[in-house]
């Protein structure tokens, strides 16, 4: 963290592109908050689109606006992200789940600098800097022709790698009684520390949510605690979770669900009663092994499965309008 930090020192005086990559819960906005923070536009505009979020019909114009009438809605003329960003730094969050056609409008904007408002032909100028985050590994995204290569290229002019919060379990207890007296005063609770056993146990745990989990179990470990006392393993609700071994822990590689390890039904081969199910069968089931091994969790299982968020979450519709409704939960 230390070389992260030394790092983003030198990068923030310049006015480069970076690509910030990193699992969910890292920490990246804050690394693109810190860029900003040490940078020459420190006084300017910090603006954020949040990619995933976004309806891709209403990307475009939220990045690039839209001019009055230029779609069914358009009652007035919009201006887009970049436009209010302009003089400052605009973070792209996940910017691997754009499409390709808007991928190819963002890459004239890095190159030129300029764009169009939607149904608009008047080119604007614009001077923003531009951090991008991703918790994809972006050069596979490329080779599975998912993302363009040169939008890639130009988004990863200097990239920032931010590690896993299990690859750097020193960290764990500082930030966990930074996050203990946040929490403790949000909450009104006085906490006695923590106790031995409780440390132990925030090092031993593997950590898939990394920071955001471990703010997320801090705060509820603070609410369950006693007034006055120390938080203890019991309040940190992490009982059933097994402490991966450290030579496991080394490459932390996720595998597709197995025949030993997933849900019932989510095997291949004949049903009980014979019959052999459907391909399309077989992809449900499988992408409900995905989900049922993340606890719901959307984000971790399109990484599981190797596929996009978009592309799940638009399975998971389609699931959804054939038994009338979305029961699932993003869980991001």
């Amino acid at each position: 963290m230390e070389q992260l930090r030394a790092l983003l020192r030198k990068v923030a005086r310049t006015q480069a592109t970076v690509l910030i990559q990193g699992e969910s819960g890292t920490g990246k906005e804050l690394v693109a908050r810190a860029l900003h923070k040490q940078s020459p536009r420190a006084a300017a505009a910090f603006i954020k689109v949040n990619c995933a979020a976004v309806p891709e019909n209403l990307i475009e114009s939220e990045f690039f606006g839209h001019e009055k009438g230029a779609f069914t809605g358009a009652l007035n003329k919009r201006e887009g992200r970049f436009e209010l960003a302009h003089g400052g730094t605009i973070l792209l969050d996940e910017v691997s789940e754009i499409s390709p056609q808007v991928q190819a409008k963002l890459l004239r904007v890095l190159q030129e600098r300029e764009l169009e408002r939607v149904g608009g032909n008047r080119t604007i100028k614009v001077d923003v800097r531009v951090l991008a985050t991703t918790n994809r590994q972006l050069d596979q995204s490329v080779a599975r022709k998912e993302f363009r290569q040169d939008l890639y290229f130009r988004l990863n002019v200097v990239p920032v790698a931010v590690p896993a919060l299990r690859d750097r379990r020193t960290d764990i207890p500082f930030l966990a009684e930074q996050f203990m007296h946040r929490m403790a005063r949000k909450h009104g609770v006085r906490v006695q520390g923590f106790s031995k056993e409780c440390l132990a146990a925030l090092t031993a745990h593997d950590w898939p949510g990394n920071v955001r989990e471990l703010q997320n179990v801090i705060e509820r470990a603070v609410i369950l605690c006693g007034d006055g006392e120390p938080l203890g393993p019991d309040h940190l609700g992490l009982d059933g979770i097994v402490a991966t071994a450290p030579a496991a822990r080394a490459t932390h590689t996720p595998t597709a669900p197995t025949a030993t390890t997933a849900p019932p039904g989510a095997q291949a081969g004949p049903d009980a009663d014979g019959t052999l199910p459907t391909l399309a069968e077989l992809e449900k089931r499988h992408i409900f092994a995905a989900l049922a091994r993340c606890n719901d969790n959307r984000t971790h299982a399109a990484k599981l499965l190797d596929i996009s968020i978009r592309t799940l979450r638009n399975k998971l519709n389609e699931y959804a309008g054939k038994t009338g409704g979305d029961s699932e939960a993003d869980g991001d």
